[in-house]
């Protein structure tokens, strides 16, 4: 028997309408760059995405990493219930680490759900939904091992004027309070050829940025044998016309060499812009992570770094209150904050993931402990990030302009955009002046600074715009949200990139 597509929906006359889906999305920007593989697919199989009503089909796509990420979970879906309950046709799927970790217990304690699948099997999703409203039951699908790369997808991209790229999946280390590697498997690496005529493809599209994903980014080329083959990735964009800002995340300071260093400060348009996971700064708590580096080491990476790149904003993970640190070890990790100046930092409070090891340490902190480490940490770096940020004062800065807005943007009526150092920017068009489009370039001078953005309120003769293909991206996607989308788009202007259609290039590193 013939299985149904997915927009093949029990429609009435006066509901001519196809289906439409939601993607919820959790996590880190592996999650983000899979949901865009998942939204993807759905478009291919027919679904439109949902604006402002509960969709047809919704899509958790979840993390693990924290420990509330269940509970978040099991909350959203309880949400969802009694609006299943009166829809019988709608469909809620569960994807991502969790359902990794979790598979069978999330259809026990959410029984309404309707699939599950895992970090392995994304492009399984269309099927097995198709397989839940046939069979009428529940559909599990986990695979321990990676079926099809996730880039070789469709993908609806959020942005036309940026894009995600893998080039990796999976991890090798063994950080003690990572869960990670368990739930998406050992690193596997994509060969160089098939990044590249991804990048192009996305470029040829309009974007002017793209990064490259990966848990480890700079381990890539271990699975091929070649040590060095990430610095000649970053060379290797450095030649992709119409590409102008390249960044990377995330990278693991244990492997972080010099040819990377000397590759960033070559290849004019990888930004000065480096996040470098600290998480501790005491060297016997990062004995215990199992993080096979010291803190003089992450402090030399800084600096030779800073050496070559001397506007470079660097910024980092760190956690707080992991088990047996003593107030001496956090005092190491405030002290390594404050000589390593971070422009931004992302600050945790340990989280206890069961089938972690370190779940099992003795030595586990009270939260009252951890809570007040935390708060002397992120008195401590937001101190830091305003001096940093104060010393842009004056710089001229050139400014990708995104379609995001500050809290304080309608009243001000600023645009915000993100330097190519990331600093967020908000700045004001001088009268008169033209207006530029999401993905266009202003070049202004910083005028103020605060601990999380950056402010430009330029003179007319200060204020320089660029316009670039990117914006002229834009302007399309408008004019198709407005009318019958083009093939390669969708109505509401995301682009929608089948991979599988990529030209053909040589895969040599």
């Amino acid at each position: 028997m013939t299985l149904p597509s997915l927009d093949a929906r029990q429609h009435t006359d006066a509901d001519p309408e196809r289906r439409t889906y939601e993607v919820r999305t959790y996590g880190c920007q592996m999650n983000v760059h899979d949901s865009e593989r998942i939204s993807g697919l759905l478009e291919d199989a027919g679904l439109d995405r949902a604006e402002g009503t509960v969709a047809d089909v919704v899509v958790f796509n979840t993390c693990a990493v924290r420990e509330n990420a269940d509970n978040k979970l099991y909350g959203n879906l309880g949400m969802l219930k009694a609006v299943k309950d009166a829809r019988p046709d709608m469909q809620i799927a569960v994807g991502g680490c969790l359902a990794q970790k979790d598979r069978e217990t999330i259809l026990r304690r959410a029984p309404w759900v309707d699939a599950v699948f895992g970090t392995h099997n994304i492009g399984a999703l269309p099927a097995l939904l198709e397989r839940a409203r046939h069979n009428a039951e529940a559909q599990l699908e986990i695979l321990e091992s990676l079926d099809v790369f996730p880039s070789t997808l469709p993908t609806r991209r959020e942005s036309v004027y940026a894009g995600w790229v893998s080039i990796s999946v999976g991890c090798n280390n063994t950080c003690t309070f990572c869960i990670v590697p368990s739930l998406r498997g050992k690193e596997r690496d994509r060969r160089p050829g098939e990044i590249l005529a991804e990048i192009e493809a996305l470029v040829a599209d309009g974007a002017v940025e793209v990064t490259l994903l990966g848990q480890n980014v700079n381990s890539y080329g271990s699975e091929f044998g070649d040590r060095g083959a990430f610095a000649k990735l970053l060379r290797a964009c450095g030649s992709i016309e119409g590409l102008e800002r390249v960044r990377f995340t995330s990278p693991h300071p244990a492997a972080f060499t010099d040819d990377v260093i000397d590759a960033m400060a070559e290849t004019p348009n990888v930004s000065p812009q480096l996040h470098m996971p600290l998480q501790s700064g005491s060297d016997r708590i990062l004995r215990a992570m199992r993080r096979s580096y010291r803190s003089t080491r992450f402090l030399g990476i800084l600096e030779r770094v800073r050496d070559r790149m001397p506007h470079a904003a660097i910024s980092t993970d760190i956690i707080v209150g992991f088990p047996g640190e003593t107030e001496e070890d956090f005092q190491a990790t405030l002290d390594v904050v404050e000589q390593s100046r971070f422009a931004t930092a992302f600050t945790f409070q340990y989280s206890k993931r069961p089938g972690t090891p370190a779940a099992d340490l003795p030595d586990q902190l009270p939260k009252a402990v951890v809570q007040e480490r935390f708060e002397r940490l992120t008195a401590l770096q937001d101190r830091i990030a305003a001096e940093e940020n104060a010393a842009q004062v004056g710089r001229t800065v050139e400014v990708l302009v995104t379609d995001q807005q500050g809290r304080k943007d309608d009243r001000t009526h600023r645009l915000t955009g993100r330097a190519q150092d990331q600093r967020l920017v908000h700045f004001t068009v001088p009268e008169g002046a033209s207006v530029p489009r999401p993905g266009d370039f202003v070049t202004l001078p910083v005028t103020e600074a605060a601990s999380f953005h950056l402010i430009s309120d330029p003179l007319p003769s200060e204020y320089a715009l660029r316009r670039s293909r990117a914006g002229d991206a834009w302007d399309r996607s408008l004019a198709e949200s407005c009318g019958a989308p083009t093939p390669g788009t969708t109505p509401s202007g995301s682009v929608l990139l089948g991979m599988p259609s990529l030209p053909a290039r040589s895969t040599a590193p």
